[in-house]
């Protein structure tokens, strides 16, 4: 699949590597040659330096003969541009843009765009994506990632192994034997900053962080045999009130369970604009450093302070602020990957990377045909794959202990029909099954190989 990548900074990149990776013919254009210059160098793609949305340089990168033009800039204007000229001048068969703007999402959303019109044929907009991530983070506010397959009967949970985890020190193989009704499977574990797939003879130890698919009706317990607290979420505090504090602090309003909420914006004009949308919702103006506001937002008594402003240091530190005023559970959302490693040391229990958000939510549009979901975990170290087993697959008809899975791929959920079953070495897959896999990310094309999906974007 030839593939036009427009905006070479973070998201972009990652794109580029994922599907460069996946030997597809990809390249990518930015004004910036510096930004080109390290695409190029660092993956296997093409380059070229100019704006995306000018016909002549759409012409240079192969718009003539591509098959999918993702605008993924910093401008919303040239997004939008760049795909209008993809779809009038070239005739590309699929275009992706992502876009920030409330305004330009509104319009869209609510059909007064046509396609004639605006043709895009996926609108990714991070806000709403990181605000959808903030909400799970909130919902399992013992693990500090999380993501939902199968329509949400199973979610990945990342867990913390505290040194008073129930199972620390004991190998995976033996917790089919301890809890064997148990539908939860661990399909990766972080240790020392490494991440690897783990074998059944692999124990956790303390300072671990663990990967666990999880039955949607296995959660509670499986929190349990962790060693974590499952507490309910009655009060939080929203630390920024743009659009992602706005939007989590009005899906939350709008929950049957009644949770009390407040937010701090340090904009007059945000603030206005948050107390004006929400009804139920406190808003204070101010900045969310300020302990004495903090204490007037009630973070003492909080379950939760969720820390979303656009600026990862401030995040950093009222997180840090609200842990040390008793807050049991604070939530950063953090642009800067080099940056994470110091969650843990800074007693921060989650955080929200809005690349890796943005970036799964594309893949999980452009790898359309059987492939139904992917999340990108880490700084892309590894994918989590959901899809649908063809008749033509080469494990459609094997059980899993004679699939031969490279070491960093772990099946971790089968569904069959309506039932959700946990994989075994003697489980069966067939036809028409739902399939999640662990892989890292070196092993992702032997395993869109194995699902027979890679030549099915669109």
């Amino acid at each position: 699949m030839k593939v036009i990548i427009c905006g070479a900074g973070q998201v972009g990149w990652q794109i580029a590597r994922h599907l460069s990776g996946e030997r597809n013919d990809v390249t990518v254009v930015d004004n910036n040659p510096d930004l080109v210059r390290r695409a190029t160098d660092t993956l296997d793609v093409q380059g070229i330096a100019g704006f995306a949305s000018y016909p002549d340089v759409l012409d240079k990168a192969g718009a003539r003969d591509a098959d999918m033009v993702i605008a993924a800039t910093y401008s919303d204007e040239v997004n939008m541009v760049t795909c209008q000229v993809a779809h009038s001048v070239f005739s590309v068969p699929r275009k992706v843009a992502r876009l920030r703007a409330q305004s330009y999402l509104t319009a869209i959303y609510s059909d007064l765009y046509r396609r004639d019109h605006m043709p895009i044929d996926v609108v990714i907009s991070p806000e709403k994506e990181v605000a959808e991530a903030a909400l799970q983070r909130l919902a399992a506010p013992a693990a500090f990632d999380t993501e939902i397959f199968f329509n949400g009967d199973a979610q990945l949970m990342g867990l913390s192994v505290d040194p008073d985890c129930p199972i620390v020190n004991t190998p995976l193989r033996q917790l089919s034997d301890l809890f064997s009704t148990l539908r939860a499977v661990v399909v990766g574990v972080r240790r020392e900053g490494t991440l690897f797939s783990p074998e059944p003879g692999d124990q956790l130890f303390d300072g671990d962080s663990a990967y666990v698919m999880v039955h949607r009706d296995d959660i509670r317990r499986t929190l349990e045999i962790f060693g974590k607290q499952v507490r309910k979420q009655e009060r939080v505090v929203i630390v920024g009130g743009g659009n992602v504090g706005l939007a989590v602090a009005s899906a939350l309003e709008g929950q049957e369970e009644r949770v009390r909420a407040k937010v701090i914006e340090r904009s007059r004009k945000s603030a206005e604009r948050a107390a004006e949308e929400l009804e139920r919702t406190i808003v204070l103006h101010g900045d969310g450093l300020d302990a004495a506001l903090l204490s007037e937002a009630g973070v003492e008594r909080a379950d939760a302070a969720l820390c979303v402003t656009d600026d990862d240091k401030t995040n950093m530190l009222v997180a840090v602020r609200a842990k040390a005023k008793g807050c049991p559970m604070v939530i950063a959302l953090i642009n800067d990957p080099t940056l994470v490693p110091l969650m843990e040391p800074l007693g921060i229990d989650a955080y929200i990377n809005p690349r890796a958000t943005t970036v799964s939510s594309i893949l999980r549009h452009i790898r359309h045909g059987r492939v139904r979901a992917v999340y990108s975990i880490g700084d892309a170290e590894a994918e989590v794959i959901e899809a649908e087993v063809l008749s033509t697959s080469p494990i459609s008809g094997a059980r899993i202990r004679e699939i031969d899975f490279p070491e960093g791929v772990l099946v971790g959920a089968l569904k069959k029909g309506d039932k959700v079953v946990r994989p075994t070495g003697s489980t069966k897959i067939e036809e028409g099954d739902l399939i999640v896999m662990f892989a890292l990310s070196k092993d992702v094309p032997e395993v869109e190989r194995l699902l027979q999906v890679s030549i099915d974007f669109f």
